[in-house]
């Protein structure tokens, strides 16, 4: 379900690379280079904390009113959509590196075979843990 959350963009400082990006219903803050990338940081940084949160069995604030912040001569305030869940199927499914020691005899094998260890692997364990996706 989406969701849309208020952020404050405050300019780059004199000498800065990058924005301020305030998300003032989680009291959290982030940066980018543009007004475009300061949108997606902060929804990545929102969405991330929101299911850290979900997790531990906290909750997550519902979103401000745009009208309802204080917003300081020179910053934008704007809004950001959210899909919490979607955020979490991404994260799910996101390649981690594992690191796994083998025979060498069966490492020059399979690589004689042009085997796919992480696909085998992958196999492997959805088999041994009786899961599919």
């Amino acid at each position: 379900m989406k969701s849309v959350y208020p952020i404050i963009i405050y300019p780059k400082s004199s000498g800065e690379a990058t924005h301020y990006v305030e998300i003032p219903d989680i009291d959290r803050g982030t940066q980018g280079e543009n007004l475009a990338e300061c949108m997606d940081m902060a929804r990545d940084a929102l969405s991330l904390w929101a299911i850290t949160e979900a997790d531990a069995g906290r909750t997550v604030p519902e979103p401000s009113e745009l009208s309802s912040l204080d917003v300081p001569a020179g910053a934008v305030a704007t809004l950001i959509d959210v899909d919490f869940e979607e955020y979490r199927r991404r994260l799910a499914n996101r390649a981690v590196r594992k690191n796994c020691t083998i025979p060498a005899w069966l490492n020059e094998a399979a690589e004689k075979q042009h085997i796919n260890f992480s696909a085998i692997l992958q196999r492997a364990l959805m088999e041994q843990l009786g899961v599919s996706r």
